[in-house]
């Protein structure tokens, strides 16, 4: 479902012939946002920042990251036209601001704030490192290895931690009876990572982690991703956790043979393509720069 300013916009890339990557479509999409209601009153939120997830019914209301302060009170807003209801729940995947900074819009409006222990420390220590503890809403609620449940209405909402990956405190959130999980930046479908060395990223894990949410969840399942690349939805099947365990893969290939024909560091980062994984277009520099450290310099 579009918002009024998305269809206007939509409507101006048609009749203008521009290209999403323009400038001037970039600065007209700044302020604009998606809403897509996926099944079983789950749907996505899209606008600036990581994908949001949310559930409204009448008996509870979820929702699962939060991207930036403006684009979750636009979520915020649109819940109210549907519910006067407190928001029962809020679920960081993970710490990053594109994700979390949206938090303090629902202070005082949601019961619980959950995410994995790790997550939380990480935003903890990146907001009074800033100096902006105060403009953070962070979990109340923290789990450090396994699974986690917390019951919303009629729905069971799950936290799966699988180790470390993009970060040492990912998490992947199932809504069971829906089967929609949200993989938060576990997954990045075909865009090239943010892969965060100082926040305890490890891409070997990554991949088991990978295979192990592969084999948690099933054919049925609707996956919901970070993030994507030009072309590619934030929504797909169990095929997109393989082909990105691929991609990963390939990119340690890459770089450890690489260091072997004695390329240094800023050379394979020079890449546009990875082999054996060319759907992830564009600059490898921040996934190469991360697999060297992994496997040279750790």
């Amino acid at each position: 479902m579009l918002n009024r300013r998305h269809f206007i916009q939509k409507s101006i890339i048609g009749t203008a012939g521009l290209s999403l990557s323009s400038p001037l479509m970039k600065l007209l999409f700044q302020n604009s946002y998606q809403m897509e209601m996926l099944r079983n009153n789950v749907g996505i939120f899209t606008e600036r920042g990581g994908t949001i997830a949310y559930m409204i019914t009448n008996e509870g209301i979820a929702v699962v990251d939060s991207q930036f302060p403006d684009q979750s009170q636009h979520l915020i807003d649109e819940i109210k036209k549907q519910s006067e209801r407190k928001i029962d729940l809020l679920v960081n995947t993970h710490h990053h601001g594109d994700h979390t900074a949206g938090n303090i819009s629902f202070k005082g409006i949601v019961n619980k704030v959950m995410a994995h222990e790790n997550s939380m420390l990480n935003q903890k220590r990146g907001a009074e490192a800033r100096g902006g503890l105060d403009s953070q809403l962070l979990p109340d609620t923290t789990y450090r290895s396994g699974s986690f449940r917390e019951k919303v209405g009629g729905e069971r909402i799950a936290m799966h931690y699988f180790g470390p990956g993009h970060t040492n405190g990912d998490s992947f959130v199932h809504f069971e009876n829906a089967n929609i999980v949200h993989c938060g930046d576990m997954l990045f479908n075909r865009r090239v990572p943010f892969i965060d060395k100082t926040a305890g990223a490890n891409i070997t894990n990554w991949q088991e982690a990978l295979e192990k949410a592969y084999n948690t969840f099933d054919g049925d399942t609707l996956f919901v991703y970070g993030h994507s690349g030009d072309g590619y939805e934030v929504k797909g099947g169990r095929e997109d956790l393989k082909a990105f365990q691929n991609y990963l893969a390939k990119v340690m290939e890459f770089v450890k043979k690489g260091q072997a024909d004695g390329k240094s560091k800023e050379q394979l980062a020079e890449a546009t393509e990875i082999p054996g994984a060319p759907e992830w277009k564009g600059g490898q520099s921040r996934a190469v720069a991360a697999a060297w450290t992994e496997l040279f310099e750790e």
